[in-house]
């Protein structure tokens, strides 16, 4: 794992003094060196944390003759079989790297190269022959790639502080993604919070010359025509499905490093450790987060599994005051503003686990959106029954199912239920469907917003822009598949994977894995009939069957209990918000930065400070402040 930059200047050579100063913002992704290719119009510098061949694998890398040059983010998990099959095609290797793969394959497939790959990666390549840049970013968007336009061409960097090195590049936050954020989680790709710069989005090359810069997607999630219909049985889907994820686990843990694991208490990270542990022979180390507050700590599940497995295990207790104090660095590396505290304690989760001497570790991330995991989509699957009979009060009953696990539940009474889950229940067959309950209460957070930001936020409407974005044939999938793509095209690529995944274990130089987000597991269970993956209200009916023998019954038939942290409550002691939160949300502070109304978020403070600051919405709205407050002071008002 790495951080890389660049920049391509037709007019000018580019500068090595420049080209420094953004890798230098990248430290951390690469503390291991950093190396430059620096050659006429175009400059390419990487930060390198070392994982594969640490002793031969420096970057940038070339072809034989030097006329292909790369510097790269990520892992090439298959790269071993690419290579003997490229050494059989005559191409000569000078290292054992992942990434001189990429140079031989580009020799031999071009920009296709990327259909080859099975990895999560941030590609910069050069062609000096045709002066030509390539750049390319994994299939769902696990590792990022950013770029804007700069005198005499563009600059590309992991990170946007690398760009803002750059003095040209201005730092200004953009009214319409922030409107996104306060919808969607996330601003939706190519836009992100600062003006004029874009994120390349996942599954996505970009080409740059002379005469033009064409970006196409090579990638998506896909699904078929409904209806589908299963052409086996379960069983045998079952033995297809651990098989791929076997796989799946034993290329992920390809390293020349030691290879730890996440383990949440959850089905999927246990998945992965039990995986782990019965088909390979790699040590398990194991690393957990518990919380001081019951409502929030698995610790229980966590010690079950690591009995079950006899795991060496470490886990990191987090606290309010502990979250707290990382919540500015947390918003430093996340380079946007967020609506809850949940980044927070995986930044000090990869601290634990850099403490410990590991630079990577394996998730159970993607698997909810990939099996149905999510409460979101029972919740659709239950408001779609209830808007063909919407009279029906049995049918509605069937909402106090959902979410026994939350203190402040929107099922918790009728009132509150009837107003949360009947929103939009007459646009059910439009593709934000399952989202508009969520999507709805996140909106709030622009009432916050000053006159003339709120104007300029919801002058666009992200749903309706997500709407445009959707391939031809999605009217055409069963509805839990579109409630996926949905899925994986917002919260998981723009949040799960960003703010929550690369940014926080990357701030503290760990690279983490996602076997479920193998392209080949995702396109087996595209392919599923949709009660193989949502049977009734049982989530993950499939992934579960396949590891049946292998988990305790208790902990492979536990409900879905998503990662959560506590939000407002962790910035107030005594009743008194703490010394920078203080600071940051002072009337005179708000008023100057200009983007929230200072009585509006006053009367929010004072709301919190009582206690009174219950359910998602006071929630999200104080988070979504405080976390833009600490975006303004970190990196707009320096360039002042």
């Amino acid at each position: 794992m790495c951080g890389i930059a660049g920049r391509l200047n037709w007019k000018t050579a580019v500068e090595p003094a420049q080209l420094a100063a953004m890798i230098g913002r990248l430290r951390h992704r690469g503390p291991d060196g950093t190396g430059f290719y620096c050659s006429g119009p175009v400059g390419l510098a990487h930060a390198r944390l070392s994982i594969i061949d640490i002793a031969g694998g420096d970057q940038p890398i070339a072809n034989e003759d030097g006329t292909v040059q790369v510097v790269f983010n990520g892992e090439i998990f298959n790269y071993l079989e690419l290579r003997r099959e490229l050494e059989h095609r005559g191409h000569r290797f000078a290292t054992h790297s992942d990434t001189e793969v990429i140079v031989h394959l580009y020799e031999e497939h071009g920009d296709a190269l990327v259909d080859h790959l099975n990895g999560q990666f941030a590609i910069a390549l050069w062609d000096v022959t045709r002066q030509r840049l390539l750049l390319a970013r994994d299939r769902t968007g696990i590792r990022p790639l950013f770029h804007t336009r700069v005198e005499g061409g563009i600059a590309f960097a992991s990170e946007i502080k690398a760009l803002f090195a750059l003095p040209e590049v201005p730092r200004r936050l953009d009214a319409r993604a922030l409107g996104e954020v306060f919808t969607t989680w996330a601003a939706l790709p190519p836009h992100t919070v600062f003006e004029g710069v874009e994120s390349l989005p996942p599954g996505h090359v970009m080409t740059v010359d002379a005469r033009e810069t064409r970006t196409r997607r090579y990638w998506d999630w896909t699904f078929p025509e409904a209806p589908i219909t299963a052409d086996r049985s379960a069983g045998d889907y079952a033995d297809e499905l651990r098989s791929l994820l076997v796989d799946a686990v034993r290329l992920q843990l390809r390293a020349d490093v030691p290879v730890a694991a996440y383990l949440s208490g959850g089905l999927d990270s246990s998945i992965v450790a039990t995986l782990i542990r019965h088909y390979t022979d790699t040590p398990l180390r194991t690393f957990s987060l518990t919380f001081e507050d019951a409502e929030f700590d698995e610790s229980a599940w966590q010690q079950q599994l690591v009995r079950h497995l006899g795991t060496d295990h470490t886990a990191v207790h987090c606290t309010r005051d502990s979250i707290a104090a990382a919540f500015p660095q947390a918003i430093a590396h996340a380079e946007t503003p967020i609506v809850r505290t949940a980044p927070a304690p995986m930044l000090l989760l990869a601290g634990g686990v850099r403490a410990a001497g590991y630079k990577v570790a394996l998730t159970g991330e993607g698997a909810d959106e990939v099996f149905g995991g999510y409460d979101l989509f029972k919740e659709a699957r239950i408001r779609r029954f209830i808007a063909r009979q919407p009279e029906s009060r049995w049918r509605a009953r069937l909402l106090d199912r959902l979410y026994p696990y939350l203190k402040h539940s929107p099922a918790a009474g009728r009132a509150m239920t009837e107003r949360f889950f009947r929103e939009g229940e007459t646009r059910f067959r439009e593709p934000g469907f399952a989202h508009l309950p969520r999507w709805t209460t996140t909106r709030r957070i622009t009432g916050f917003l000053s006159a003339d930001w709120r104007a300029a936020a919801t002058a666009f409407d992200p749903l309706e822009d997500l709407a445009g974005r959707l391939p031809p044939e999605f009217s055409r999938w069963e509805p839990l598949c579109q409630d996926q793509y949905v899925e994986a095209h917002t919260l998981m690529s723009g949040y799960l994977l960003c703010s929550q995944g690369d940014r926080m274990a990357m701030a503290q130089s760990i690279e983490t894995r996602f076997p479920f987000l193998d392209h080949r597991i995702i396109a087996f269970a595209s392919r599923l009939p949709p009660r193989y993956k949502l049977m009734g209200l049982i989530e993950k009916y499939l992934l579960k069957k396949s590891v049946d023998g292998l988990l305790p019954d208790t902990l492979r038939q536990r409900t879905k209990q998503p990662y959560r942290a506590p939000d407002s409550q962790s910035f107030f002691r005594d009743g008194e918000p703490i010394d920078y939160v203080a600071d940051l949300l002072a009337p005179g502070r708000i008023t100057a930065a200009g983007y929230f109304d200072p009585a509006a978020v006053d009367r929010l403070v004072a709301k919190c400070r009582a206690g009174r600051a219950i359910g998602f919405g006071d929630n999200m709205a104080f988070v979504a402040i405080l976390s833009t407050m600490l975006l303004h002071d970190q990196l707009i008002r320096p360039a002042g």
